[in-house]
């Protein structure tokens, strides 16, 4: 059974940082590829981060690239998603993904599993 638990949304001014965090289950993390994506309110699910588990590599959507960072902790079995100069176009909610393939932060709109989200507002 897929488990991909998302946390560590919140609340924050324009220009403050969170960090999420995504624990999943040990065939989830192994399945090579995690990542994020968002979906504000009236518009369409944005695909941002990805990130080999089985291996090294990431990548992001030119929209986050410079801010957001995305990295693992392999013996938790957990992916986090740094989010720095945050700016009210960031507010979504956002969802841990994987199952998906290749290891594209756009790939993870489709994925095969998904989380449940935890919201991050920004502020002005």
């Amino acid at each position: 059974q897929v488990h991909l638990v998302e946390s560590g949304g919140d609340s924050v001014d324009a220009g403050g940082s969170l960090r999420l965090s995504c624990a999943a289950s040990s065939v989830t993390y192994d399945n090579n590829c995690m990542g994020w994506f968002r979906q504000a309110p009236g518009k369409e699910r944005e695909g941002i981060a990805a990130i080999v588990t089985g291996g090294v590599g990431t990548a992001y959507a030119d929209s986050v690239k410079g801010r957001f960072t995305i990295s693992k902790d392999s013996a938790k079995k957990t992916v986090y998603l740094l989010m720095n100069s945050l700016k009210p176009d960031d507010t979504a909610m956002y969802y841990c993904a994987a199952d998906f393939a290749p290891c594209d932060p756009f790939r993870t709109v489709g994925a095969g599993a998904v989380g449940r989200g935890t919201q991050v507002t920004v502020t002005s």
